[in-house]
């Protein structure tokens, strides 16, 4: 049976949607105007590429099975979906027609699988030790978050890498890690059937004949996704730099041992939390994997380039880890540089921060 999910955010999201699409549901990106004109009109294009193949192939929205479009945040009519990604980067999420969008999908109770790097605040009332922690101060907006039922948001790990080509148009989208989406399952067993079903769908897919890298994979357990924040605090943010920003390479592999401390802690802070070690991603693979990613993270180019606001998981790691007592100098720093940097473009932009 073919569902209807709706999609935040057409970048990112067009991966998600795009795996979703070739097992035949139908899905709705919700972008701006100027790019949502552009993907009805020509579709998306996701360049992935295939076991032991050497070039990126070319995967067309238009030539799917499942149904695409894109529509701006206050033309979502919310009683079409069965489900919602929730894949827009978190300071969007102030935008004011995004926030009267999800005052609907809270109010509809639609079950919002998030595949942000940045958890939102309901999914982490799931785990009892965060409850009554004070996190708030992460979030560009945290009021966004306040009419959802934890037991209806999860959370994807966001392994896979991707970006749109600077020199491309906003339908494009190129994947440079196709690694798993890793989704820890909802509370109510009946919004599992569908992810599951879902899960089941995208892992048949073929492309002539050969298995497409990209999965879905759902488990019982919470602590899956917080894999990804040794990985975010050990690369993707120390690709901040006070000067220029370096690759996720050069961020984990110049200096290992400094890099594997600050994986290690984070971990650490997952197991006290409540992660079993086999919820996480032993340090060895994420350094291999890391040698393949050489451009700085999405946060550190959204800093060069005059953003005043990104995703703030090291934030969100060092609140924690204070909270829990177990504070750790390094987190510190990055958060430290990661401020420093945001305050700097602010202070120059003056108005950018509107």
């Amino acid at each position: 049976m073919a569902r209807n999910i709706l999609i935040l955010g057409a970048s990112y999201g067009s991966l998600l949607g795009t795996k979703l699409l070739m097992a035949g549901h139908n899905v709705t990106l919700v972008c701006r105007a100027k790019t949502a004109e552009l993907i009805n009109r020509d579709g998306t294009e996701v360049r992935i590429k295939l076991r032991d193949e050497a070039v990126h192939r070319a995967i067309f929205s238009r030539d799917l099975p499942g149904k695409l479009d894109a529509v701006t945040p206050a033309n979502v009519d919310v009683s079409r979906y069965d489900m919602v990604g929730l894949a827009m980067q978190e300071p969007q999420y102030t935008n004011h027609t995004v926030r009267v969008l999800m005052v609907k999908i809270a109010a509809a109770k639609l079950p919002c699988l998030s595949i942000m790097n940045m958890p939102p605040l309901p999914y982490l009332k799931r785990i009892p030790a965060l409850v009554d922690m004070d996190l708030e101060e992460a979030y560009t907006n945290a009021q966004v978050w306040e009419r959802f039922e934890p037991g209806l948001v999860t959370l994807c790990s966001p392994d896979p890498q991707a970006f749109r080509p600077p020199e491309e148009a906003a339908n494009v989208l190129h994947v440079g890690l196709p690694t798993n989406f890793k989704a820890a399952a909802f509370a109510d067993e009946k919004h599992n059937k569908v992810l599951r079903e879902l899960e089941a769908d995208i892992d048949a897919v073929t492309l002539a004949g050969q298995d497409v890298p990209v999965k879905l994979k759902v488990f019982d357990s919470l602590f899956v996704p917080l894999a990804k924040w040794s990985m975010l605090l050990t690369g993707n943010y120390r690709c901040i730099t006070p000067h220029d920003p370096q690759s996720i390479r050069d961020a984990v592999h110049s200096d290992l041992t400094r890099s594997q401390t600050i994986y290690d802690h984070v971990d650490a802070i997952a197991r006290r939390l409540g992660a079993d070690p086999q919820d996480q991603v032993p340090f060895a693979k994420y350094a291999k994997a890391a040698e393949s990613l050489l451009k700085p993270s999405s946060a550190a180019r959204a800093v060069a380039s005059g953003a005043p606001f990104i995703e703030r998981v090291d934030l969100l790691v060092k609140l924690i880890s204070h909270q829990l007592g177990t504070p750790n100098a390094e987190i510190d720093r990055t958060v430290e540089i990661v401020d420093q940097k945001l305050n700097e473009k602010i202070v120059q932009g003056g108005s950018g921060a509107q």
